[in-house]
C-alpha cells in the first residue's frame, strides 16, 4: 500500500513509510543535510495530497557519496542510477530518491537550497523541505510526454504567489526566464480571478524581455533547447534535423555521456501508447 502524505496512522502501518523514516532518521542522525520534497512537500505548501510510490531526498552532490555509505552500513542498497543527477536507496521493493540535480542537469542542489528551507513534519519526524522557490524552478522543467508537472507549478502559486521570493525565483531561472513566462501565462488562463496575485513588476520584467528580443536578430545557431524539457520528444530534431542539445555546453550542463545514459533509460511504450 503506498502511502498518503499527511496520514500519520496509515504510515504506522505501512511498511513503505517505516522505510522512508529510517532513511530519514538515518542520515538527519549521521549528520547529511537533506531535504524532502516530492508529495510530501507539495502536501505541505499546497494541501494536496497524493499517493507516492517513492521518496525524494534532495542533496548536495558533495553529501551524496557521505549518505550512501551511511545508508549502506545499515543495510539498505545504494546506486547511482544516473551520474549527472540521481541516486537510489533501496530495501526490498521500496526505493528513496537521492537528488543532486535534475535529469535535464539545470537545477542543482546547492547551498542556498538549505539556507531557504522550510520546516515541516514527514512521517512524524521533523525535516527540512525543498523551498518553494526551488520546488516550482525545477518542476517548470518537466514537459514529458507522459509527466507534466505545470498543474504542480500552477497550485504552488495559487497558494503562495503574495509571499514567493520573486527576486531569487527570477535568478534561478536566468536565461531560461520563458520557462517561467509561459507558466505564469498559463497561470492566468488556469485561474483567471488569481492572475493579479502574480505581481505586475514581475510580469512587465519578463514581458518586457520578450518585447525586446522582437527587435534583436534570430540567433545564427540550429539549436534546439525542447531537450531541457523533454528527453525524448525532440531527440528526431537532434538525431535527424541536425540540431544542437541545448543539454550540452554552453547552453547546458550535461556531457556527451550523461545524455546518453538518460537518453538509453527511456522507457518504451506499452503497445496501446504507440501511437
Amino acid at each position: 500500500m503506498s502511502t498518503v502524505p499527511g496520514d500519520p496512522t496509515a504510515d504506522d502501518r505501512d511498511p513503505e513509510s517505516n522505510f522512508y523514516r529510517r532513511v530519514l532518521q538515518t542520515l538527519e542522525a549521521s549528520g547529511v543535510p537533506v531535504l524532502v520534497g516530492g508529495a510530501y512537500a507539495l502536501a505541505h505548501y499546497t494541501g494536496i495530497e497524493r499517493r507516492t510510490k517513492d521518496f525524494d531526498l534532495f542533496l548536495r552532490r558533495a553529501d551524496y557519496d557521505r549518505a550512501t555509505q551511511v545508508l549502506d552500513v545499515q543495510g539498505f542498497h545504494t546506486e547511482l542510477a544516473f551520474p549527472h543527477w540521481l541516486g537510489k536507496a533501496r530495501s526490498g521493493s521500496h526505493c528513496v530518491d537521492l537528488i543532486f540535480n535534475s535529469g535535464n542537469g539545470l537545477t542543482r542542489v546547492d547551498d542556498a537550497w538549505f539556507e531557504h528551507a522550510a520546516d515541516g513534519d514527514v512521517l512524524g519526524v521533523p525535516a527540512k523541505l525543498v523551498p518553494i522557490e526551488e520546488m516550482i524552478w525545477s518542476k517548470a522543467f518537466v514537459m514529458e510526454r507522459e509527466r507534466y508537472d505545470g498543474a504542480d507549478v500552477a497550485h504552488l502559486l495559487v497558494a503562495h504567489a503574495a509571499s514567493l521570493d520573486w527576486p531569487r525565483l527570477l535568478e534561478r531561472f536566468g536565461a531560461n526566464w520563458r520557462i517561467l513566462l509561459s507558466h505564469l501565462v498559463l497561470f492566468g488562463f488556469i485561474y483567471p480571478g488569481e492572475r493579479t496575485e502574480i505581481p505586475a513588476g514581475v510580469m512587465r520584467e519578463l514581458l518586457d524581455r520578450l518585447s525586446d528580443e522582437l527587435h534583436l536578430p534570430a540567433a545564427g545557431v540550429s539549436l534546439c533547447c525542447g531537450t531541457l524539457v523533454s528527453r525524448e520528444q525532440y531527440l528526431h530534431d537532434i538525431e535527424r534535423e541536425g540540431y544542437a542539445d541545448g543539454r550540452l555546453p554552453p547552453s547546458g550542463t550535461m556531457s556527451v555521456d550523461d545524455i546518453a545514459i538518460w537518453t538509453d533509460a527511456i522507457e518504451e511504450p506499452a503497445a496501446d501508447d504507440a501511437r
